[in-house]
């Protein structure tokens, strides 16, 4: 979601905020904007739009005094996307930048009612409360006594003309990052690591409720204690490579991430986890939280624990679970799942298992992550940098990642899993089987109509509404998923000429019960396109995938098909597809 990135050093500091933020940009944004204290000067610029608007507004500035500077990269919550609300937002002698949600905001403001406000956002009462405090208190406590009275989830810069060549900064539910610069008065902070890359060795990931300021020779954290780690310097895979996208780039990268994820995870014709080796197998039920593509691996991963772990599962939309006083089982595991390891609504859910004193487990792909640290146990997917919005490699990671879960939990020692392990360790060449060029071609024919439905059952199912997902966010044409079986309870009213129906078809999973779907739906003249090994001479157009005697084998393959079939209709209507519109990579806020 909202991007952050913060200097304090000699360097010159527009560029490297603008760098910064440039490596942010995969998040989704809809304006930028940045402030520089310098020579006690305090100046703010701040666009609508692409970074590359702030970055020519400001391209005759230079700013290589040693000084201090913030940058932001804004998703709307508060208020529409446009100058005035962009960040950084100021008041008389000093400028915040904030991600997240400001609760009390309206609270807030009554308290400042003699103050002009000339945003809709929430974000500026913090600037605006700080400076009415600084009336009755120093800079420093000022800080603190706005930092008590904020409710809700917040990463929060500020520098003030009362405090030159200082930063101070807040941590709530949203990620904050410090950083060591090339010596002791030089320092970054951003709220990923993907800004730091290259340029610092050592990092600090701050804890909620932490808060403090850094100033020319030190970090100064007011209610605890900093440790710094060491962060990696590759940013090799955060370039496209000759893609046209990073959601082409990442689709191909799948094939190399089926390696990464079983390696050292099969030993022995037996699945490990030594990540869990401590995690007592005495539990009777399986909770699942999670948002988005991640809701849909878990939806996906329900029917593998309880095929192959013969374990009850249930499976729970984040932010639904939050707010339902949902029951929960003391013998049950509790795992989420989050790509960032940074989803407000599934963190907030892993804090109420937490609270309930429920095992918790959690798969996401950002070591250091709120969410990697918060849970008892934490299965890194192993995907590596996602930049792409629409998630793909992380999807296909989190899917291999919890088929080896299912097999681990099995609680029968007698059962063989010498048949599973082969699949898996050969799962590589199904995901690198992809038909790219038949599905460029067949993709010009699904530019108009009123939608798609994709269909499927079983496992397949999720992975229709994923499909369903994977297009309208790329490409902002309709396309719902469905349960096969339930065309006829209802979506079948809508089938005529102008539908497209997208039916997966597996061999080794109910095809001949999908395949009766489908005909009702080709009764209705609905446009078919079925994806399957076995031919089928009802279908308006075919993708023939591999014959094969395993159900997961065929799943990964249409995986990729289906990654492949949104992102060609994207292409050919024009759209932005790393970065669609309304949309963000880490959704940080409710």
């Amino acid at each position: 979601m909202c991007g952050i990135v913060g200097y304090l050093g000699n360097k010159e500091k527009k560029e490297i905020i603008l760098n910064g933020l440039k490596e942010l940009e995969y998040r989704g944004y809809d304006s930028a904007g940045m402030a520089i204290l310098c020579n006690d000067e305090l100046k703010f610029y701040k666009k609508a739009g692409k970074l590359q608007n702030l970055s020519d507004f400001m391209n005759d500035l230079s700013f290589k005094e040693l000084g201090v500077a913030i940058g932001h990269t804004r998703w709307a919550t508060h208020g529409k996307p446009d100058d005035i609300n962009s960040h950084p937002h100021y008041g008389e002698f000093s400028c915040v930048i904030h991600n997240g949600i400001i609760e009390n905001y309206k609270e807030l403001k009554e308290e400042l009612k003699n103050v002009n406000f000339n945003s809709q956002t929430d974000t500026e009462v913090i600037v605006h409360l700080f400076e009415e405090y600084t009336k009755k208190f120093d800079v420093y406590t000022a800080f603190s006594e706005v930092v008590k009275k904020l409710q809700g989830a917040y990463a929060i810069l500020l520098i003030t003309k009362k405090a030159k060549n200082t930063i101070f900064f807040a941590k709530n539910n949203a990620p904050l990052i410090i950083a060591k610069g090339d010596n002791d008065k030089e320092f970054y902070l951003a709220s990923c690591d993907a800004p730091l890359v290259g340029i610092s060795k050592e990092v600090a990931y701050l804890n909620d409720g932490d808060y403090g300021y850094i100033s020319e020779d030190k970090i100064t954290l007011l209610n605890g204690k900093i440790e710094f780690k060491q962060l990696s310097s590759d940013r090799q895979s955060a370039q496209k490579d000759g893609f046209s996208t990073f959601m082409e780039k990442e689709i191909y990268e799948q094939a190399q991430i089926v390696k990464n994820v079983i390696l050292g995870r099969i030993k022995n014709d037996k699945i490990c986890f030594d990540e869990l080796s401590s995690l007592e197998n005495n539990f009777s039920k399986i909770i699942i939280c999670a948002c988005g593509t991640s809701y849909h691996a878990a939806l996906a991963s329900a029917y593998l624990f309880e095929r192959e772990a013969k374990i009850e599962v249930r499976i729970e939309i984040a932010s639904e679970f939050r707010y339902k006083d949902a029951y929960l089982d003391k013998n049950a595991l509790f795992i989420c799942i989050s790509q960032s390891g940074e989803t407000a609504d599934t963190l907030e859910a892993l804090k109420i298992a937490k609270e309930n004193n429920l095992k918790t487990l959690a798969l996401c792909n950002v070591d250091n992550s709120s969410i990697a640290r918060l849970a008892d146990y934490c299965v890194l997917i192993r995907a590596g940098i996602e930049k792409s919005v629409a998630s793909t490699k992380a999807f296909c990671a989190q899917m291999v990642n919890l088929w080896l879960l299912s097999l681990y939990f099995n609680k029968n020692e007698k059962r063989a899993l010498k048949d599973e392990i082969f699949v898996l360790k050969n799962l590589d060449l199904s995901v690198n089987k992809t038909q790219h060029e038949k599905i460029k071609r067949l993709s010009k024919r699904y530019l108009h109509g009123h939608g798609f439905f994709f269909i499927s059952r079983d496992i397949f199912y999720p992975l229709a509404l994923e499909a369903s997902l994977k297009l309208k966010e790329i490409s902002y044409l309709h396309a719902e998923g469905y349960a096969a079986g339930e065309m006829k309870h209802g979506p079948i009213a809508l089938a005529d000429s102008e539908l497209f129906c997208v039916a997966f078809m597996p061999k080794n999973m109910l095809y001949e019960k999908t395949k009766s779907n489908v005909l009702e739906l080709s009764a209705r003249d609905a446009n078919i396109l079925v994806i399957s090994p076995i031919e089928f001479d009802m279908a308006d157009d075919f993708i023939k995938t591999k014959d094969c005697n395993h159900y997961m084998i065929e799943f990964f393959e249409m995986m990729v098909i289906m990654q492949l079939f949104a992102l060609e209709i994207a292409n050919k209507v024009g759209a932005n597809v790393d970065m669609p519109r309304n949309l963000a990579k880490s959704v940080t806020v409710e």
